[in-house]
């Protein structure tokens, strides 16, 4: 095999296994642990072939940039394929204060389950929305939001689990 398509190799090698490491990580964050587990054995498996790849040729320095560039590909791509997939659950917490309440119907006539707070922000009363929304619905939320209060302050933070509660398509456990 020639110098340039070994480094070809470990390149797609690097790629495919960093991407799963990445996917892996934040499916075991988000408490899916079988899956993660599952895709940890394939991903090892691939590394060791990339590495060994590497340190059996150490005398061909595009290997290494191989194995560098496919690191740092495969770290794109992971995240990339995180955002597709849109696993797990997110809290997003809206501020308005002026249209809480049409936002809050709003929300509650597409299906989400929407909690309300009284607050006090830096110019007085506000109030904060709380809710709990699949990861793939967020934007559809934030428009959503955004079309009823262009100015609304909207926090989107992870959410590990979920136990009870109105969430649609939501698995108990």
């Amino acid at each position: 095999m020639g110098p340039l398509l070994g480094a070809l190799m470990i390149f797609v090698f690097r790629v495919c296994d960093v991407s799963l490491g990445t996917a892996r990580s934040l499916l075991a964050v988000r408490g899916y642990k079988r899956v993660a587990a599952l895709l940890g054995f394939v991903e090892a498996s691939i590394f060791v072939l990339a590495i060994s790849r590497v340190v059996n040729h150490l005398d061909n320095p595009l290997n290494i940039i191989g194995y560098a560039a496919g690191f740092a590909t495969g770290n794109f791509v992971g995240i990339t394929i995180d955002g597709w997939m849109g696993v797990g659950y997110q809290t997003v917490h809206v501020i308005s204060p002026t249209c809480s309440e049409a936002i809050t119907e709003q929300l509650r006539e597409r299906g989400f389950g929407v909690t309300t707070f009284a607050g006090a922000g830096r110019a007085g009363p506000v109030n904060l929305l709380l809710v709990m929304v699949r990861r793939r619905r967020v934007d559809e939320l934030i428009d959503l939001v955004h079309g009823v209060d262009p100015a609304a302050f909207v926090t989107v933070e992870e959410l590990r689990s979920v136990l009870r509660g109105y969430l649609p398509g939501a698995k108990r456990k």
